[in-house]
């Protein structure tokens, strides 16, 4: 994937949260440091997005994103 997004930090997915509409994502960095994004839960589900998988969060101005292969 090429996104113009320069802030892109690779990790492992270790929770998911699933509400009724949004979810919050914990990504673990090598280092062991964590990125939360919260996202809609249709977006978890349609990536497949599943805790111990690899993903990476994308940063662009005050948004956080998280993106797949």
């Amino acid at each position: 994937m090429r996104l113009t997004a320069r802030n892109q930090l690779s990790g492992t997915i270790t929770a998911i949260e699933l509400g009724t509409v949004m979810a919050m994502v914990a990504l673990e960095l090598p280092g062991g440091q964590q990125v939360t994004a919260a996202v809609t839960r249709a977006a978890v589900e349609d990536l497949g997005l599943t805790v111990g998988a690899p993903a990476t969060a994308v940063i662009k101005s005050t948004e956080v994103i998280i993106g797949v292969d």
